[in-house]
């Protein structure tokens, strides 16, 4: 994130909705949304996650030549933050995906039938997928839920028992903004993503979301909670914020 320092006006008013455009980064077309606050002082530039749009938020009334000019500044940075994303987001034969933290050769079987299954072959992690070519992603994240969910399924158990809740459903989504959560009445949700991410990972947030069942905040007693389920908590933590955009950032469609 870039920011810069501006002075805020004293009487704020209501600002205005979002507005959304487009930015050409070094040939690649991004969406830009920019909202303004009556509260900023700076203005922030966000990559969002999967790096496939911007979000900015400005001070209330700012001149668009300063949002220009900002923008125009942080070329560098934006290219240079982006090309982290290229060549990273496309599935192939040959190519390759995370599966609990391991990196497995993705194998086309050349079959119309047949399952997704990850498999060793001599000693190479191997993901084989049936199908036709066109639908290899959607191939790879069926399996990808699947997977997810019996991690998942049973990390939950566990924690749960251990906190003496209940959960009352447990769903998978594809959401950007947040990896899971945790509604009033025990309704768990997780991205399937996390399944890519190593095993620890995986725990820390099964560990998170049941924590809420509890408490329902993120007080010290919900870290201390969350700490004493999943003890590599900080070191999951860290590995989310430096690797987890680039989960998102794989293209499956």
């Amino acid at each position: 994130m870039f920011s810069l320092l501006r002075k805020s006006s004293r009487s704020p008013k209501k600002p205005p909705p979002p507005t959304v455009r487009s930015i050409d980064v070094a040939g690649k077309i991004l969406s830009l949304t920019i909202r303004q606050n009556a509260r900023a002082t700076r203005m922030t530039l966000r990559i969002e996650p999967g790096g496939r749009s911007l979000k900015m938020t400005i001070p209330q009334g700012l001149p668009e030549r300063e949002v220009n000019a900002f923008l125009d500044r942080h070329q560098g940075w934006l290219m240079t933050k982006l090309a982290r994303f290229s060549g990273e987001s496309a599935l192939e034969h040959g190519g390759s995906i995370l599966i609990r933290g391991i990196a497995h050769r993705i194998e086309r079987t050349g079959k119309l039938r047949g399952l997704t299954e990850a498999v060793t072959i001599d000693d190479e992690q191997v993901l084989r997928v049936s199908g036709a070519e066109e639908h290899l992603g959607r191939r790879i994240v069926d399996f990808l839920k699947k997977e997810a969910r019996k991690d998942l399924e049973r990390l939950v158990a566990t924690h749960a028992r251990t906190v003496g809740r209940k959960v009352k459903s447990l769903s998978l989504k594809d959401t950007r903004s947040r990896w899971g959560s945790c509604s009033a009445d025990g309704a768990l949700s997780f991205s399937w993503r996390i399944v890519m991410a190593p095993p620890r990972v995986i725990d820390y947030l099964a560990a998170h979301e049941v924590a809420h069942l509890r408490e329902m905040n993120h007080g010290p007693d919900f870290w201390d909670l969350c700490e004493d389920l999943c003890p590599a908590m900080d070191d999951a933590k860290r590995w989310l914020k430096r690797n987890g955009t680039m989960l998102h950032a794989i293209d499956f469609d």
